[in-house]
């Protein structure tokens, strides 16, 4: 899984809105705080409004509001919508599953299924009221890294 810039500038459009949350923050602003052109963010913002993340408002006050609570906004669900399967093979892809040469025998399958399923659980884990408040770390267990949300 590969994280586009559409993927990563969506976050840090929420974030600033997540920020502001219950104000209309214009296009220009959201573009000034996450150093996106506006351009690209028109494009971007339009999706998530689509994707019912985000309502606009028109006219001189006019810009972008988050339509649901951080705490409703899933990381994972996000990221899915703007970029496709989590899977970094075509192979451990679940919706978009594409056979290898090597299979049934693939060595390789398990490990990026394991892969997947890690990206999955950490993605769908996360929401942005856990980004705005810092709250996911990686805490370090015995034989593996965890997930762990603090408070």
């Amino acid at each position: 899984m590969k994280v586009s810039s559409k993927g990563e500038y969506a976050l840090r459009a929420l974030l600033v809105l997540g920020e502001h949350h219950g104000r209309v923050i214009s296009i220009q602003e959201i573009s000034d705080k996450t150093l996106v052109t506006v351009s690209y963010l028109e494009q971007i913002l339009l999706k998530l409004k689509k994707l019912g993340y985000l309502e606009s408002k028109r006219g001189t006050n006019g810009g972008y509001i988050l339509k649901r609570e951080t705490r409703d906004i899933n990381i994972g669900e996000v990221i899915r919508v703007l970029e496709g399967p989590l899977s970094p093979m075509g192979c451990a892809s679940i919706t978009k599953y594409e056979p290898c040469q090597l299979e049934p025998s693939c060595q390789l399958k398990p490990l990026w299924s394991l892969v997947r399923d890690t990206i999955a659980y950490v993605l769908d884990q996360a929401t942005l009221e856990d980004l705005l408040e810092n709250r996911l770390t990686l805490n370090k267990g015995d034989d593996f890294l965890a997930f762990k949300r603090t408070n």
